[in-house]
């Protein structure tokens, strides 16, 4: 893991060692007293809901080798502390500093949705050939992604990193702080439009992260997005195109979803008339798109096309990210419970049309962050979902009630709950045959729901 002296990181982040020895060594970094397991730095945060220097005691405890702390706080007699300025700023100089010598190359991921994914896919796809470390969940904005690159180990060749926003200018500063070498942008949908207020601005806020790209840097880019295609064509290096359009670099031909009680893709991946078969064992047809962003990606950086077709079939999808769960009483749940927009939900509801059931339904919580559309885009959805074919449609959330009513309008028959908590009683209409999907986003905390179903009915794969 990186590592250094307490001394230097005080040097580095502007402060002064008032306790504890500067020769003493630090290894990795947390903003949570409660995950220090020993030799981190713990930088105590003021935040909206807690303030950090009510932990540091908890985290010397737990055998931080420093406290990293802005004002006059109770320091244990042996426990190593810095004061500095401010905190998040000595967050991000140390960061700023560990980056000029980890890790060796690093590509920032960024889109509306598919991030996390992606990040996975592209991390095991390099790890053939590479040293590679990649952010941890979604350690993805200015407080994550420090703490994200401060824990990997030390001779990292490519960290794989996933960057986000919520506010304009967020990803600037991620992106100054990470200095990627390959910039992957996705996709642009209307996600945050709370913050931002139109797609046009959040198109803005994704090309930021080509301000801290580095000299030379790479652009992967998905030619089907014209918000990304836009985006890319600023850049004055060089930029490889992905997508399903016979003009990109790298494309897919002849998909088709697995059969025979197997849930995935198979397709084959195209590059200049070179092709590879590949199957992908991850729910959604959406996740081949997602797929091919990392290939192009991975082959740009010297992984042959054969190897990355190898790497496919061992990967899996992250927690709550379209998991298909197989239960003994013959239903299948899918589990998309992490986050939801209105594109993400479009392509879950069709994705999940391609598991079959005697009944497809859905639960449905929340979009949130969708500004003053937000109960227009909800009426829409719970249409679209009706007319997809979904009965029931469960709604979720104060947002959902208009999920709940564009879904009756259809004909559907839905219902309406205003927690997860509350939401959970569907576990009992569940029924051998049912295809189930569970969306929405990560505030309305589905999880409670989907935790219910796999405790009433046993899983099977």
């Amino acid at each position: 893991m990186v590592q250094g002296r307490l001394g230097e990181a005080a040097n580095i982040m502007g402060g002064e060692m008032i306790s504890g020895s500067a020769a003493a060594m630090w290894r990795g970094a947390t903003l949570d007293s409660r995950q220090v397991t020993g030799g981190e730095l713990f930088f105590a945060l003021a935040g909206e809901r807690t303030d950090g220097h009510r932990f540091v005691g908890q985290a010397l405890e737990r055998g931080a080798a420093a406290v990293i702390i802005e004002r006059s706080t109770e320091i244990p007699v042996d426990g190593g502390a810095i004061r500095v300025p401010d905190t998040l700023e000595a967050l991000h100089a140390l960061t700023r500093e560990v980056r000029t010598r980890e890790p060796r190359k690093l590509v920032g991921i960024t889109g509306s949705v598919g991030k996390t994914t992606t990040k996975e896919m592209l991390a095991a796809m390099l790890a053939r050939r590479f040293r590679v470390a990649r952010n941890p969940g979604s350690l993805n904005n200015t407080l994550g992604f420090p703490v994200a690159l401060l824990g990997i180990p030390e001779g990292t060749e490519w960290m794989v990193a996933e960057m986000g926003m919520s506010t304009p200018g967020e990803l600037r500063q991620v992106s100054w702080l990470g200095k990627p070498d390959v910039a992957v942008f996705l996709n642009v949908y209307p996600a945050h439009l709370e913050a931002f207020g139109s797609l046009e601005a959040i198109r803005e806020a994704k090309a930021e992260l080509l301000d801290g790209l580095a000299e030379g840097g790479l652009v992967v880019a998905n030619q089907d997005d014209k918000e990304v295609v836009e985006i890319a064509r600023r850049h004055s290096g060089r930029v490889i195109w992905f997508g399903r359009q016979t003009t990109a670099d790298y494309r897919v031909e002849e998909v088709e979803s697995l059969t025979g009680g197997r849930f995935g893709s198979r397709f084959k991946l195209v590059l200049a008339g070179e092709a590879v078969e590949v199957e992908l064992p991850m729910h959604g047809l959406y996740n081949v798109d997602n797929f091919l962003a990392a290939a192009a990606c991975a082959h740009a950086l010297g992984i042959p096309l054969a190897e990355i077709a190898e790497a496919a079939e061992a990967v899996k999808p992250p927690p709550m990210r379209g998991v298909v769960h197989r239960l003994a009483n013959g239903s299948t749940v899918v589990d998309d419970c992490y986050n939801s927009n209105p594109a993400a939900l479009t392509e879950a509801l069709q994705s999940a049309l391609e598991i079959p059931g005697e009944r497809h339904w859905a639960i449905l919580g929340d979009m949130l962050e969708l500004g003053e559309a937000a109960e227009e885009f909800h009426l829409q959805a719970g249409k679209a979902a009706a007319a997809m074919g979904f009965s029931p449609v469960v709604g979720v959330g104060s947002l959902a009630r208009n999920l709940v009513e564009g879904a009756r309008l259809a004909g559907a028959e839905s219902y309406w709950y205003e927690d997860a908590a509350a939401a959970a009683v569907v576990a009992a209409q569940l029924r051998g045959g049912d295809t189930l999907l569970i969306k929405g986003s990560r505030g309305i905390g589905l999880e409670v729901v989907v935790g219910a179903l796999l405790a009433a009915a046993e899983e099977v794969s």
